[in-house]
């Protein structure tokens, strides 16, 4: 058959599905997989199922998530992959080697996992057991790492009752929060600036403890609210409720929490609701270092905190934020700003940059890009959202670390599928050529992921020669 007519819009009912992981950006524990020279690559290629030496060609990918300087991946059989840095145990192989190779997390081969989540140097997952009797969901949490007890994943109930059913995770950088079925948080680490919302703040390692209170409004009494989502930043925490409000706690001294002023000089300590997103329905909130993020039901995207390196989109002239008291414009730079009027599908943060897809299959990225990690383009900070257009096939997950940043894609139509073989056989000798099909075909991201491959090879092969002439 003609190449251009398997490169068609056909979608195949019942067509075993492809997935692909791109990983790209800062490499120096190798958290991106690559074994080169390089430290950082702006051009990703999705990683090969040789490189997880357990015959993942005819296995998809479910879930991916990056620290600080380490990344995991989830396959749809049940395994946990990790890489990169393990200075404290995050890889959960039982030693502190780093290593560039993704290791499967032998531990929790008896257990199915489903879910994945990194924090600076921690990780933890939500899994079941395989010998399960399918009666009911017994979801349960995972941890390890820094601050975890262990560098092999150890089971945690914490404040939770044995059973309690696992619904979400997150880690930030010294703190841990879970989400049951039920819509109770549970939060446990450091809590020097309040993260763990117990309404105080205190030194030292502290154990799990349930939330029991959330401030809607300021003169009214906290109560119990039920959570749906939670996700945590370097040193502060979000959460939407069942009816699409956010709360916020922790740091807030570049204006991460959202509120006009804060309660306790620079800090929130007990959850309280974002009254400027009051009558707006938010469907996804990410917390970044000193940023978050947050996506409306209708595709509408909004951000707030510190925008020093761009991660809020809005341009060099929002520069710094401060939660000064008294300040002159803390009003206006502590709430929530209005990035994207439309189509977002899927958000995340990482320390400084934040990485979007669109409902239409694009990617848009913006903030700290030293590495390449937010945007295309060769320049330390991208201050506008930008195009991360080159990967193949339909974005499931976003993730988004230290100074890496992470796609999970599916092929689910035999154009995808098509695609994807031919963007893991690009070479050299053969991108000028599948660029050429893939633009008379309506494979646009393929086509781009060539050109930028192309133009990568190329001027691999131009410092070599620069290196050779030295040497002579």
């Amino acid at each position: 058959m003609d190449i251009d007519e398997v490169l068609c819009g056909v979608r195949v009912v019942n067509l075993p599905a492809k997935s692909a992981i791109y990983v790209w950006g800062y490499n120096h524990s190798g958290q991106t997989a690559r074994k080169g020279k390089e430290c950082h690559l702006r051009i990703p290629k999705s990683l090969s199922p040789k490189l997880f030496k357990c015959g993942l060609e005819n296995l998809r990918w479910l879930d991916i998530a990056c620290g600080r300087e380490h990344t995991a991946a989830v396959v749809s059989d049940g395994s946990l992959f990790t890489w990169g840095s393990n200075d404290y145990g995050q890889l959960g192989d039982g030693t502190e080697e780093s290593t560039k190779q993704p290791k499967k997390v032998k531990l929790l081969q008896t257990e199915f996992v489903k879910a994945v989540s990194c924090g600076a140097h921690c990780t933890a997952a939500i899994a079941e057991p395989r010998e399960n009797d399918g009666t009911l969901s017994r979801s349960r949490l995972w941890v390890w790492g820094q601050n975890q007890g262990s560098n092999l994943p150890r089971l945690f109930w914490g404040a939770f009752t044995p059973n309690t059913v696992i619904r979400q995770v997150s880690c930030g950088a010294v703190h841990v929060v879970a989400l049951s079925e039920d819509g109770l948080l549970q939060a446990w680490g450091y809590n020097e600036y309040g993260q763990l919302g117990r309404g105080f703040t205190c030194e030292g390692l502290q154990g799990a403890r349930l939330l029991s209170a959330y401030a809607k409004f300021l003169d009214e009494p906290p109560e119990l609210v039920k959570i749906i989502h939670v996700s945590c930043g370097e040193y502060h925490t979000a959460a939407i409720s069942e009816y699409g409000e956010v709360y916020t706690w922790g740091l807030g001294s570049m204006g991460q929490l959202g509120h006009c002023s804060l309660q306790y000089g620079d800090k929130e300590l007990l959850p309280r609701r974002v009254v400027a997103l009051d009558s707006i329905v938010i469907k996804d909130v990410a917390c970044g270092g000193v940023h978050t993020c947050a996506a409306t039901a209708e595709g509408a995207l909004y951000a707030w905190g510190g925008g020093q390196a761009g991660q809020l989109g809005l341009g060099p002239q929002n520069g710094l934020f401060s939660c000064t008291l008294n300040g002159s414009e803390m009003l206006l730079r502590n709430l929530p700003a209005f990035i994207i009027p439309s189509g977002v599908q899927l958000v995340t943060c990482g320390h400084s940059h934040t990485l979007v897809s669109m409902r239409d299959g694009r990617i848009y990225g913006w903030g700290y890009n030293n590495y390449g990690q937010a945007a295309n383009d060769k320049s330390t900070y991208a201050w506008y959202p930008s195009p991360v257009d080159w990967c193949v096939g339909e974005v499931r997950r976003l993730a988004a670390g230290g100074g890496h940043s992470a796609v999970l894609t599916d092929a689910c139509s035999l154009k995808e599928l098509c695609e994807f073989k031919l963007a893991e056989s690009v070479n050299l000798s053969n991108a000028f050529l599948i660029e050429d099909v893939a633009s008379r075909t309506g494979a646009d991201s393929l086509s781009r992921l060539c050109e930028r491959l192309r133009e990568h090879f190329l001027n691999q092969i131009d410092c070599d020669c620069e290196e050779n002439v030295d040497t002579d």
